[in-house]
């Protein structure tokens, strides 16, 4: 039965044939409805062929897909992700992992941030309230966690999480950034997105959120995707940005 929403979850994907039809259900067995968009990298494990046995069954219009091919970068698959769904109308977009490490019962929190407070974004942040983090090593968890602060000192913002990939992005942020000329793909990417909204005017909210790493499949993260967020970010600083011109 198709089941009408004003919000769509976009979840890029590639080889998450252990994730994918657990976190679909798990999306849309939430009592708020929300669509789901994911947006596959040519997954060589049947990925794609998952979700579209689940549209063509029991999520018909609810549960959409794009197939791309080959690995394109988590920044492109989220742009492409914003512009299919600013076309088909929906109001409130999601950026979501496919691996569990974003808990699909935070999506309605989110939602709220933005729906009933009059946030432009909301962001599930795991740092607003010190470090909340699961199963992360050491390591990565100090990796991240000073490469926000870093990111907060150069851009000058007071964003506590900027690489936070758990995002909601209101419809009027999308069609003001112009998408096309959003640089990079990586960690990069999401610090560009917020700090763009924030220097196009638009308020963010950073709701607390646990992030637990993933127990199923095989991380995507990588040195050069990381080295790209280190530099990037200086470049982000010299950066004039405009609206979308209508």
């Amino acid at each position: 039965m198709y089941i009408m929403s004003d919000s769509v979850i976009i979840i890029p994907t590639y080889n998450e044939k252990e994730n994918i039809e657990a976190i679909i259900r798990a999306v849309t067995s939430l009592e708020k409805p929300f669509h789901v968009l994911v947006i596959d990298d040519g997954s060589p494990d049947g990925t794609a062929n998952i979700v579209k046995g689940l549209m063509a069954e029991e999520f018909k219009g609810r549960v959409h897909l794009v197939e791309r091919t080959g690995k394109l970068g988590l920044g492109t698959a989220y742009i492409c992700g914003f512009k299919w769904a600013l076309e088909h109308g929906y109001e409130y977009i999601f950026e979501m992992d496919a691996d569990f490490s974003h808990a699909p019962a935070d999506l309605p929190r989110l939602y709220a941030a933005c729906h009933d407070e009059g946030y432009d974004v909301s962001v599930g942040s795991r740092y607003i309230t010190g470090v909340n983090v699961v199963n992360w090593p050491i390591g990565r968890v100090l990796m991240s966690y000073y490469a926000s602060a870093y990111v907060r000192t150069i851009l000058g913002i007071k964003l506590r999480d900027t690489t936070a990939g758990f995002v909601c992005w209101t419809r009027k942020v999308l069609e003001t950034m112009s998408l096309d000329d959003v640089r990079f793909k990586g960690y990069a990417f999401q610090i560009e997105m917020k700090y763009t909204a924030l220097r196009l005017g638009f308020k963010i909210k950073e709701v607390p959120v646990v992030f637990v790493n993933r127990e199923l499949g095989t991380s995507k993260m990588s040195g050069g995707i990381f080295s790209e967020a280190l530099f990037g970010v200086m470049k982000l600083r010299m950066t004039k940005f405009k609206r979308r011109k209508a």
